[in-house]
């Protein structure tokens, strides 16, 4: 028991390594030595339980998916159905995106290994869709479907932005003013409640 509590502990340890390294240089980039160095784990000991890059990308991919799956129920469940528990998932993920590095390197490989590029939208956006049947169930139907789909598709090019916003922030040299979950619900405030005229 005490062994296998180890092993764990150092696989965790090598996917918190293996993340800080993706985000870092993409998947092409990373080297398992490097990984090895940050994790302070034996090259000997890092293919013993990850044989190769992919393996370890692997792992990193599904643990950030699934952070971000636990993150997606728990916020469905917290809200009341509609609008605002869209505004809150978006948030919530834009927050993950800035502060787990498990997370944003899980978006940045799926973004560049083959195959896995909506394999990370697939974890939140059908929540995304559900909540919007919920706000606009009455109404025309063509119009709700039509409502549905375009805030729908303005969840994913609002999180895809964040994403490249936060990756921006952590390389810059100036000190962020305003986090990316931050800009993100002020875009959502803004289109939900419009803008007069005068102001434009």
């Amino acid at each position: 028991m005490v062994i296998q509590g180890r092993a764990a502990r150092t696989r965790g340890i090598l996917v918190r390594a293996a993340a800080t390294e993706f985000c870092e240089v993409g998947y092409q980039g990373a080297r398992l030595s490097r990984i090895s160095q940050l994790a302070a784990v034996s090259m000997g000991a890092l293919t013993f339980h990850f044989p190769a890059k992919a393996a370890l990308a692997d792992a990193v991919e599904e643990e950030g998916l699934a952070i971000t799956r636990d993150l997606v129920e728990r916020l469905s469940k917290e809200r009341d159905p509609g609008l605002e528990a869209v505004v809150g998932l978006t948030v919530g993920i834009a927050t993950l995106l800035e502060e787990d590095d498990v997370v944003r390197s899980a978006v940045r490989l799926a973004r560049e290994r083959p195959g896995g590029a909506g394999r990370w939208v697939e974890v939140w956006l059908p929540a995304v869709r559900e909540q919007l049947h919920r706000a606009y169930e009455d109404g025309p139907p063509s119009r709700a479907e039509e409502l549905r789909q375009t805030l729908a598709d303005m969840a994913v090019y609002l999180l895809a932005g964040a994403e490249l916003q936060v990756r921006a922030d952590r390389e810059a040299t100036d000190p962020v003013v305003r986090s990316p979950a931050a800009r993100l619900e002020r875009i959502w405030r803004l289109a939900l409640t419009g803008t007069p005229a005068e102001r434009i």
